[in-house]
């Protein structure tokens, strides 16, 4: 894929994200597999119906209008918490 594809598909995912309500974040909660990596963010218990690549290591979780989770792949790195 090209630069200028990936580019257009990044800029297609950020403007489905920019409509997107996100839930009471009192109902937010973490959970870290470190066998993966992965970094996952939850706003309730809802199902996602869609799932959209952010970018590489970025995937966001919708039901209808709302965001409803957030998964960070290679966590540590993108969060710069690797050990040296």
């Amino acid at each position: 894929m090209s630069g200028e594809e990936r580019l257009r598909e990044f800029e297609e995912a950020v403007g489905k994200l920019s409509d997107l309500k996100v839930p009471d974040l009192r109902e937010m909660w973490l959970e870290y597999d470190k066998v993966s990596d992965t970094l996952y963010i939850h706003f309730g218990k809802e199902e996602a119906e869609e799932t959209i690549m952010v970018d590489d290591d970025l995937i966001a979780y919708v039901t209808g209008n709302r965001l409803v989770g957030i998964a960070v792949l290679n966590a540590s790195k993108k969060l710069g918490l690797e050990q040296p």
